[in-house]
């Protein structure tokens, strides 16, 4: 702990904790435009990081963004991604934290992200109503085939923590995990799949996209495919590009629909990271499921978060349809900072009249490259500035 970082006190702290984890347990649908309990929320969430994470303080005291002067969350400052390796980003002191989740460091093994949580349970909240709304809307259990490390293997990874509780909330009968010491057990996955498809047993796989690359790629050798049983799923997350070669998501589902018999809406792609505490799924499956079909495919804001597109250059907010640097407000994220600048370039989608709980989509086409990159690294520049030179 910094001289500067006061320890909040627990009964403050304790009931806007519950009030957040309220307002999440609510549901995953996206609030409509005249939700002003969301923009409450975050601004006396803002106020309380402002008080309690000097190292976020000092950034907003470089833009005079203070609690007080603020009016819409749209003016809460967003940190950029990369300040979770350079800085302590942390409400509370991090050795007490209940949990730190780490970046892979695929960039720069030397430098990770950090995002350190005081607990999990608004975590835990986030993950069981986002899951339960976009994956798992017609039924409350299904067997999880997780093609991961478990999370005891890997403590520091948010996706491991994630596909665990998964598993614990979600996880019917059968729910396993097929990786291990990074060595993908498809041999296993095979003979649960030749079962489900046997006794007429739908499934879901979850897994990271190239991991079902592998998957594909020994199933392919060995000349296995399976007709799965209606009703299974599945759900990927990450890019498409590997160290061998490079795969698209469209090319990645119609495998999907070859080998396993998974419909192209019933593949849910999901976007997440660690210096957050919100995932964003695909609408497909619970369009399909409610029988809207062929809808355009694009993920959703949960009623607890906001999305904002925002030009690289000018930091101003983008119309939907213009493309940009994707700013996340995140509720879930008490522990350190819930506005965050990431290096995503996405374009937000007009409110779809004809769904109802779907009023603010995005499409999401990749990291930020080039020109666009520039607005993430000003960003770090002057919140790197203010910590040299200001004070708590």
């Amino acid at each position: 702990m910094t001289a500067t970082q006061d320890i909040p006190a627990p009964g403050i702290r304790d009931e806007l904790d519950l009030r957040i984890q309220a307002y999440i347990e609510r549901g995953a649908a996206p609030a409509g435009s005249d939700d002003s309990g969301f923009g409450r929320l975050a601004l006396e969430l803002f106020a309380y990081q402002y008080e309690h994470n000097p190292a976020y303080r000092r950034f907003c005291r470089s833009r005079r963004a203070e609690p007080g002067r603020l009016t819409s969350w749209e003016q809460i400052p967003a940190v950029p991604l990369t300040a979770f390796k350079e800085l302590t980003l942390a409400c509370e002191p991090p050795e007490k934290a209940a949990a730190i989740f780490m970046t892979s460091g695929s960039t720069n093994p030397s430098q990770r992200g950090c995002n350190h949580h005081p607990h999990l349970h608004l975590y835990d909240a986030s993950l069981r109503a986002g899951f339960a709304h976009y994956f798992l809307p017609d039924r409350e259990r299904i067997p999880l085939l997780v093609l991961n490390a478990r999370p005891d293997d890997q403590p520091h990874s948010s996706l491991a923590y994630f596909f665990g509780r998964l598993v614990d909330f979600f996880g019917a009968p059968g729910s396993a995990y097929f990786m291990d010491n990074d060595d993908l057990q498809w041999r296993r996955v095979a003979a649960v799949l030749q079962e489900a498809e046997a006794i007429g047993e739908p499934v879901a796989l979850l897994g990271t996209s190239f991991a079902y690359v592998h998957l594909l790629d020994a199933f392919e050798e060995e000349g296995l495919s399976f007709r799965l049983p209606k009703g299974s799923r599945l759900l990927d997350t990450g890019g498409f590009k590997g160290r061998s070669r490079e795969l698209s998501a469209e090319d990645l589902r119609g495998q999907f629909g070859r080998r396993l018999g998974i419909p192209d809406s019933w593949c849910v792609n999901y976007y997440g990271m660690t210096e957050i505490s919100t995932q964003y799924y695909d609408t497909t499956l619970r369009g399909s499921w409610q029988g809207i079909e062929n809808q355009p495919r694009r993920k959703a804001a949960p009623a607890w978060t906001r999305i904002r597109v925002v030009d690289p250059e000018s930091g101003a907010s983008a119309e939907p349809g213009q493309r940009g640097l994707v700013v996340h407000y995140d509720l879930a994220n008490r522990g350190s900072c819930l506005a965050v600048l990431a290096e995503d370039i996405v374009y937000l989608t007009p409110p779809d009249t004809h769904r109802q709980d779907d009023t603010q989509g995005f499409v999401l086409l990749g990291r930020a490259e080039g020109t666009e990159a520039r607005g993430c690294s000003i960003a770090l520049d002057e919140i790197l500035a203010a910590n040299r030179n200001g004070s708590a």
